[in-house]
């Protein structure tokens, strides 16, 4: 009995712990959070990923990101003409001191462009996000259903 009250806290700690780490990281002022992307099915050529980034710095910006699960990956934005939303890349998104920006459907994302396998449900696969003044840093996006949206507690702007 005594192992056991000893033990479980410690288990619970640790896993607690390690499952925070999976969606949160760090680099200089800069915290990323809930790196996402949503499911694919055989044949599509892209995918989106999301995640907000929280800059408690300087002014920065993410002006890159690398993975191997497709050929090339771009930061987009959607925008409306008339009633047509419209994608488009972007050379950068800014991230002002003391702000979170959000990723997310339907504004700012990243696309996977070229697939090289469709992103399946429940996996996870890297990525690496470079910005001007944080440098880069390697982020594991996990891959949720194909009709996701936002997620977590609550949406800041």
């Amino acid at each position: 009995m005594q192992f056991r009250a000893i033990a479980l806290p410690f288990l619970f700690s640790f896993f607690a712990t390690g499952l925070a780490h999976a969606q949160d990281y760090s680099v200089g002022n800069l915290h990323i959070s809930q790196p996402w992307a949503r499911a694919t099915v055989a044949g599509q050529p892209s995918g989106g990923g999301f995640l907000k980034l929280t800059n408690d710095g300087g002014d920065d910006k993410l002006v890159a990101i690398r993975s191997e699960v497709s050929a090339t990956a771009e930061l987009h934005t959607m925008q409306m003409d008339g009633d047509i939303m419209r994608m488009r890349p972007v050379d950068g998104i800014a991230l002002p001191a003391g702000q979170t920006v959000e990723l997310k459907p339907g504004g700012y994302h990243i696309m996977f462009m070229q697939l090289k396998a469709p992103l399946k449900e429940g996996s996870r696969f890297p990525a690496t996000l470079v910005f001007q003044k944080a440098g880069e840093i390697r982020v594991d996006f996990k891959v949720e259903p194909p009709g996701a949206g936002p997620r977590g507690h609550g949406h800041h702007h």
